[in-house]
């Protein structure tokens, strides 16, 4: 299995919303951490330094196997 890493960019909005980035795929996490180092410096980003999380993800897998819930609202 063939493991990549997201790495995502993610900050509340004012109304209590997130605001999610997915900034890029990687092959290694040192990849996905150096992009953190690089994209540190750009606006949004510096404001929120806290917000990168990197997340693993195993390729040729099917996500969402169960399905999933549709809250009040979605449709």
């Amino acid at each position: 299995m063939s493991v990549v890493f997201l790495l995502w960019h993610s900050r509340e909005t004012g109304d209590g919303e997130s605001n999610d980035k997915l900034v890029g795929v990687y092959s290694s996490r040192e990849g996905a951490e150096a992009a953190i180092v690089r994209k540190s410096v750009f606006p949004g980003f510096r404001d929120h330094p806290k917000g990168f999380v990197i997340d693993p993800y195993t390729v040729d897998r099917d996500a969402w196997s169960e399905g999933f819930g549709v809250a009040d609202g979605d449709e």
